[in-house]
């Protein structure tokens, strides 16, 4: 009833963009980040866009992203420590300021989830299925319980689990992989669920049973590009695909 080959026996999935609406929050407050301080270098340069969003930081860690996108305009920054501050211009400082706006934003206004995504987890649950939640944040905990669902959630693997351990972030499998161990089953009989071209893409390098691509974006082809074994709107759709 899941639309998933029947071999699975564990859903991973990513936070941002398919469980919660968040993803709309993190790339507001990256584009705020990323124009201020282009614009501090230089008045005329080009403003963060979407595409840049989609292509250097969805699903990354934080510092990844950051590094990814300013390499794309070709700049370096020192690496900083997290003690630098949101002005700094260090990697750690950018990402510190990012992080500033995307909490504040949680806390003014909360997590809004995926309807059809809540649906489609009861309904993994009901059916037996392990999950975990896979993502880049280091808010992980915090927008899992301020959207309601911590019960549904076997293991959380965030940006906390990441740098304690030591995971490459996406498009590596890293994270994925430790989702899968976290649940004592073997990748491939493990289901990815992401709507970022990095996290696709960490799908297939880790070679999982079965890899959902959600286009909330219009990138249907990227994810298919990436690795996708199918690619949906919305999760609701692999349940109506069995109704």
């Amino acid at each position: 009833m899941l639309g998933l080959p029947d071999d699975i026996r564990a859903c991973l999935f990513d936070l941002d963009g398919v469980l919660t609406q968040t993803a709309k929050v993190h790339q507001a407050a990256w584009k705020r980040t990323f124009d201020e301080f282009l614009r501090r270098r230089d008045p005329s340069a080009a403003e963060f866009t979407a595409a840049d969003y989609n292509e250097y930081v969805d699903g990354k860690p934080r510092k990844d992203g950051v590094r990814d996108f300013l390499a794309s305009r070709g700049i370096t920054l020192p690496e900083g420590s997290d003690d630098d501050p949101v002005d700094a211009a260090t990697v750690a400082g950018v990402a510190s300021r990012k992080n500033e706006l995307v909490l504040r934003e949680l806390e003014e206004h909360g997590v809004a989830v995926y309807e059809g995504s809540m649906r489609y987890l009861r309904a993994a649950k009901e059916a037996g299925l392990s999950v975990a939640v896979v993502t880049a944040s280091a808010n992980g905990a915090h927008v899992i319980d301020a959207a309601g669902f911590a019960d549904r959630v076997d293991a959380r693997i965030d940006g906390l689990v990441t740098a304690r351990d030591g995971l490459r972030g996406k498009p590596a499998p890293d994270t994925f992989l430790a989702g899968a161990r976290a649940l004592g089953v073997a990748p491939a009989r493990a289901a990815v669920f992401e709507d970022a071209l990095s996290g696709v893409a960490a799908g297939h390098a880790g070679h999982f049973g079965f890899v959902v691509g959600v286009d909330r974006v219009g990138q249907a082809a990227g994810l298919a590009e990436r690795g996708a074994d199918i690619v949906v709107q919305d999760l609701a759709e692999l349940l109506e695909r069995n109704s």
